[in-house]
């Protein structure tokens, strides 16, 4: 079984019949997803496999991320425990772009969506490394680290700053809305959003 993909607008006019997952950090998710999406963070996915098992033999399930990377890392982890899922093409970025709306909670607080966050933590580092180089030679390591961290990152598609900036409290999801979410995914057949 491989992992299929759906574009945003196939998404959209087959919204009614799909089971949204979200796999960004509770403040991405906070800060604007489509309507009716379940968020379960990427690094919680493992937990909530029976639930999303379940859901998946009541309907299909598409995985939705910031930019699809996310999302398809999902899809390849759920594949591989035999629940078919497909990843939303561009995710929500595309899906914003395509003229699609993001629901936004009034109450949500405002967190950088993953990608932003690493930029600037990773732009802070190098920055760093190079002033504090200016008096400490030795401090230009870790400048060079970030950077080359940076390029792995690139050629091999995972971020490892990314799943250490996930673990930050704000990133995190409060055990409630997890599970929350797994008890909506688990009693739901109308696929209404937690």
């Amino acid at each position: 079984m491989t992992p299929t993909s759906l574009a945003p607008d196939q998404a959209h006019t087959r919204l009614h019949e799909l089971t949204v997952i979200d796999v960004r950090t509770p403040g991405e998710y906070a800060s604007g997803h489509i309507a009716g999406a379940h968020n379960i963070p990427l690094d919680h996915l493992d937990a909530a496999l029976p639930v999303l098992k379940s859901a998946a033999e009541r309907g299909e399930l598409v995985v939705v991320c910031a930019s699809g990377a996310r999302s398809a890392q999902a899809c390849d982890t759920l594949t591989g425990h035999g629940i078919p899922a497909a990843t939303l093409t561009g995710g929500t970025t595309a899906w914003s772009q395509r003229g699609h709306d993001l629901h936004r909670p009034a109450d949500a607080r405002g967190v950088w969506p993953m990608d932003r966050q690493v930029r600037f933590v990773a732009g802070s580092l190098i920055l760093a490394g190079l002033a504090v180089g200016q008096r400490r030679a030795a401090a230009r390591w870790l400048s060079v680290g970030v950077a080359g961290g940076l390029v792995y990152s690139a050629v091999s598609g995972s971020c490892a700053m990314a799943r250490v900036l996930a673990k930050l409290p704000l990133n995190q999801p409060r055990a409630t809305d997890l599970d929350a979410t797994l008890a909506a995914l688990a009693h739901s057949d109308d696929r209404s959003a937690t």
